[in-house]
C-alpha cells in the first residue's frame, strides 16, 4: 500500500522564478512590487536602492504600500545579483548599466524599463548581452508594443506624402525627453519611410522656423502633473489626419509587462531582446 503524504508531486511543481526589484522606492518600483504579490510563479527575492537612500532597511512590501514581505530593501547589487535570478529594473541609465554587468558576470538574467541611455551605453549593454540575457524595452506595455508594429504599416502606405508628428505627455517628475517610447516610435517610422532619423527629427520649434520640410519627423515633449504615459502619432496630409494614440493610466500597465518578460526571458540563452520578442513581433 503505498502512502501519499501531504507534500507529494511539491517536487514536480515548478520553483518559483526569483526576482530582484532594483529602484524599489521609485513610482515604478512600489508598482512592480505590488504586482509581483499577485504574480504565481514569481517571488520577490531582493529589493535595490541606491546607497544612502531614506528606503534602506525598510520592508519592500510596506514602501509599495502592501504591508510586511519579509524582504528589506538593501543597496548591495552583487549580493542579490546572482544567475538564478532575474533584475527587473525602472530607474536612471548609470545605474542600470552597473547592474547588468553584474548580471553579465553571473551569467544571468534582467528586465530593464529604464530609458535614456547614451549611444556608448547601448552599446555597452549590447557587449554584456552576449553573457547574459537582456531585455531592454523603453515600453514594456503590450499595447504599445502592438503600437510599434502598427505604426511601420502605417508609414509605409501612407508615404512621404503624410506629415509625422509625434506628441508626448508625462507627469512632472519625469527625468528624460523625449519619453524612450517617442522615440522609438520616431525611429520605426523613420526606419519604414527609409529616412535617417538624426537627419530629419525635429525635437519642437521656436520663432521663424520657417515652412515644414516635407521628412521632418516632428518631436515635442509635454511635462504636466501626474500623466502617466500618453502618446500620439500624427500622419497629416491636405485634407485629412490618421492618428494613433496611447494613454496608460496606470502604472500596473508596465509592471505586468515586466513581470510578463519576466517569465519569456528567465527560459532564454544570452542575448539582447525586446517586448516585441515576448509578444512575438520581431
Amino acid at each position: 500500500m503505498t502512502v501519499v503524504g501531504p507534500n507529494a508531486g511539491a517536487a514536480a511543481r515548478p520553483a518559483a522564478i526569483e526576482v530582484v526589484v532594483a529602484g524599489a522606492a521609485g513610482r515604478m518600483g512600489h508598482r512592480v512590487i505590488a504586482c509581483l504579490r499577485e504574480a504565481p510563479g514569481l517571488r520577490l527575492a531582493a529589493a535595490l536602492e541606491a546607497p544612502g537612500h531614506a528606503a534602506l532597511g525598510r520592508d519592500a512590501g510596506e514602501l509599495a504600500g502592501l504591508g510586511r514581505l519579509g524582504v528589506a530593501v538593501g543597496a548591495e547589487p552583487g549580493a542579490a545579483i546572482t544567475r538564478e535570478r532575474v533584475l527587473v529594473e525602472f530607474s536612471v541609465p548609470e545605474a542600470s548599466v552597473e547592474h547588468l554587468r553584474l548580471v553579465a558576470r553571473a551569467g544571468g538574467r534582467a528586465v530593464i524599463g529604464t530609458t535614456g541611455f547614451s549611444p556608448a551605453e547601448r552599446h555597452e549593454i549590447a557587449d554584456l548581452a552576449k553573457h547574459a540575457a537582456i531585455l531592454v524595452s523603453p515600453s514594456m506595455s503590450v499595447a504599445v508594443n502592438v503600437a510599434f508594429t502598427l505604426l511601420g504599416a502605417m508609414a509605409k502606405a501612407l508615404g512621404d506624402d503624410y506629415d509625422v508628428e509625434i506628441t508626448e505627455i508625462h507627469h512632472r517628475f519625469k527625468k528624460d525627453a523625449p519619453s524612450g517610447t517617442a522615440l522609438r516610435m520616431a525611429e520605426v517610422v523613420a526606419e519604414a519611410l527609409g529616412r535617417d532619423l538624426g537627419a530629419v527629427a525635429v525635437y519642437g520649434r521656436q520663432g521663424l522656423a520657417g515652412e515644414r520640410t516635407r521628412k521632418e519627423i516632428g518631436i515635442l515633449s509635454l511635462r504636466s502633473g501626474d500623466v502617466v504615459g500618453e502618446h500620439t502619432v500624427s500622419f497629416g496630409a491636405l485634407g485629412e489626419r490618421l492618428e494613433l494614440t496611447h494613454r496608460a493610466h496606470s502604472r500596473d500597465t508596465y509592471a505586468r509587462g515586466a513581470l510578463r518578460a519576466v517569465r519569456w526571458v528567465a527560459e532564454r540563452p544570452p542575448g539582447l531582446y525586446s517586448m516585441q520578442h515576448v509578444l512575438g513581433l520581431a
